[in-house]
């Protein structure tokens, strides 16, 4: 664990694994405190600040996580450590810890994201296939999310230029028929998951899983899709972290093909071939030609002045609809790192969600 020391990787991961804290509390955390050990001593006195006692992550299953990791052939990687994927990096609410198997360097290559249904067609799961082969061919790391369908294509035409992330534990295959592939990827290419070993997926473990396929590509391309469907939402993640949207249309008449013609009609580029994609993404700089790319703030590891705030009063101003921190902080006229402690006083105590693109709002 390069310039980590064991006891201060011990202790981040048992401050991430402790009630109520997330990617954006453990970041302020460590910003206010500088080291977790020094986080973890203050956890029970912030928690009970709103009323509740609070108890971190118990020290012997932080061990066993530890061992579960070692076990199953995977290594831990924070977010300052080198290696950890750059472009990530800069998303809002980057995982502060992934588990990998595999080589890192897969994803320090100019990423793609390639996207698309379950139940997909058989052309279209030929022309991922085939997308992902001569992209791979013209130095490109493919990524998806190891499902059925379009994923699948997408990692297998790409081996072993691809990167799996996955909902689930490094240990655990998901879906089991994809077993064979997801070992293929992390021995030939990169298997990353932020759950913890041992964890099944859930349905709020997906959209978590999508927004990190978004944060690691320049761009994400979709397939095919429904127009209610995960691939969308990783659609919007990477629009909405200043990143490329691109589409392959389809027939009106395939419910299948009516999301990626909706994200056309709703600004994304229309993908017809391999060089389309290359020609967009070549020395991108950050400029999107998708009108539905729009860029978002940096995550901010270190909030300025959270280290000498003192908590502001924002409950009165939340409710259950997520709104813009930047708006709390308007309403409230409150110095930003006021704000910023009170949302995390409310998040450990486990009164507070947080939502993509920097929203908040009460727990129901």
């Amino acid at each position: 664990m390069s310039g980590i020391s064991q006891a201060e990787a011990f202790a981040r991961i048992r401050l991430l694994r402790s009630p109520n804290i997330g990617p954006v509390s453990y970041a302020q955390l460590l910003a206010r405190f500088g080291d977790a050990a020094t986080a973890l001593a203050a956890l029970p006195d912030i928690g009970s600040q709103r009323g509740r006692p609070y108890r971190a992550a118990p020290e012997n299953a932080i061990a066993r996580e530890i061992e579960a990791v070692r076990s199953a052939g995977a290594r831990y990687l924070f977010h300052d450590q080198p290696g950890y994927p750059s472009l990530l990096a800069r998303i809002d609410g980057a995982p502060p810890i992934l588990t990998f198997r595999g080589d890192p360097a897969m994803a320090e290559r100019p990423c793609i994201a390639i996207v698309g249904a379950r139940n997909a067609s058989a052309a279209s799961v030929k022309l991922a296939r085939d997308f992902s082969a001569a992209l791979a061919d013209g130095g490109f790391t493919v990524v998806s999310g190891l499902a059925r369908g379009i994923d699948g294509a997408a990692h297998r035409g790409a081996l072993p230029a691809t990167v799996g992330v996955i909902a689930s534990g490094i240990d655990i295959a998901y879906p089991s028929q994809h077993a064979e592939l997801q070992e293929a990827i992390a021995t030939q290419g990169l298997l990353l998951a932020e759950q913890p070993p041992g964890t099944e997926p859930r349905g709020s473990h997906f959209p978590s899983r999508n927004r990190i396929i978004a944060g690691l590509a320049l761009g994400t391309l979709v397939v095919e899709a429904a127009p209610k469907s995960g691939s969308l939402i990783t659609a919007r993640l990477a629009g909405e972290a200043g990143r490329e949207v691109m589409a392959v249309p389809g027939s009106p008449i395939d419910a299948r093909s009516r999301g990626c013609n909706q994200l056309i009609r709703d600004g994304a580029v229309l993908i017809q071939s391999p060089d389309d994609v290359i020609e967009l993404l070549q020395g991108f700089d950050g400029t999107t030609r998708a009108a539905v790319a729009e860029g978002a703030p940096a995550f901010a590891f270190d909030p300025p002045g959270m280290e000498s705030a003192r908590p502001a009063d924002v409950g009165s101003l939340l409710s259950t609809a997520p709104v813009a921190v930047d708006e709390l902080i308007r309403q409230s006229g409150e110095p930003p790192a006021a704000v910023h402690l009170a949302l995390l006083e409310l998040e450990i105590a486990g009164r507070l969600h947080r939502h993509a693109a920097g929203r908040v709002s009460l727990a129901g």
